[in-house]
């Protein structure tokens, strides 16, 4: 069974309630941890763009291009992923509450997981779209990432790729002007290895949320370029 027959298998045996979706996911593909994983991020990252955007109240079009980049379906699914993302607008539950059952199915990380960070990241970059993350987006994510786990100090370095792109490059990297620049090449050379596409398929990532790598990736590769340039100068 593909991908896409694994997700419209989910959205058409459940009702008109995101909870029938998330319940779902953890049982018709119960003895499939691969196939659960994908199906589990594919789901998280419609909803919370979708509850994301009932946040925000208004859903702009660069919001729903941004949504297509990041999330490149084949036509004949765009019914399917239209149906999933306008119940989780309309559901009456917190994201809250949503939120925690998504990060249970997704990973099994105790703290900053990388799958639960690639949702994150997503989000920013919908969220970013109409050329600012609002307050209440930020609010939002903020929130989110706590409940996936993810302490103050990494949620910072994520929002500074999206939030402050012509700000600190030592932020977006985790590293610190004091370090010499061996120290910040490595840890420029950890960070591309670990994000690379190959690593985002081997945690569950599905190969349609590429964009999302790439956009990590761009802002990682600006941030060392912009230190390498200003040591250079120094």
């Amino acid at each position: 069974m593909s991908f896409w027959d694994s997700l419209l298998k989910i959205v058409t045996a459940t009702g008109n309630a995101l909870a029938g979706v998330v319940e779902a996911v953890r049982t018709l593909f119960e003895g499939d941890p691969e196939t659960r994983r994908k199906v589990a991020f594919s789901v998280a990252m419609i909803a919370l763009s979708a509850k994301m955007a009932k946040a925000d109240g208004i859903v702009s079009e660069n919001e729903v291009a941004a949504f297509r980049d990041i999330f490149k379906f084949p036509a004949d699914q765009a019914r399917n992923v239209a149906r999933l993302y306008n119940l989780a607008r309309q559901d009456v539950a917190g994201y809250e509450a949503y939120a925690e059952k998504m990060a249970s199915l997704c990973s099994s990380c105790e703290k900053n997981c990388p799958i639960l960070e690639d949702i994150i990241d997503g989000l920013f970059h919908i969220a970013k779209s109409d050329g600012a993350v609002h307050e209440k987006e930020l609010t939002f994510l903020m929130r989110v990432a706590e409940i996936f786990k993810m302490d103050e100090e990494h949620f910072q370095r994520i929002m500074a790729r999206h939030v402050h792109l012509s700000g600190d490059p030592y932020e977006v990297l985790g590293v610190s002007p004091k370090d010499d620049f061996a120290k910040i090449r490595r840890r420029y050379r950890v960070l591309v290895s670990e994000n690379h596409p190959d690593m985002l398929v081997a945690r569950g990532v599905p190969e349609e949320f590429h964009a999302i790598a790439n956009d990590r990736m761009a802002a990682l590769n600006a941030a060392y370029e912009a230190i390498e340039k200003e040591r250079r100068a120094a």
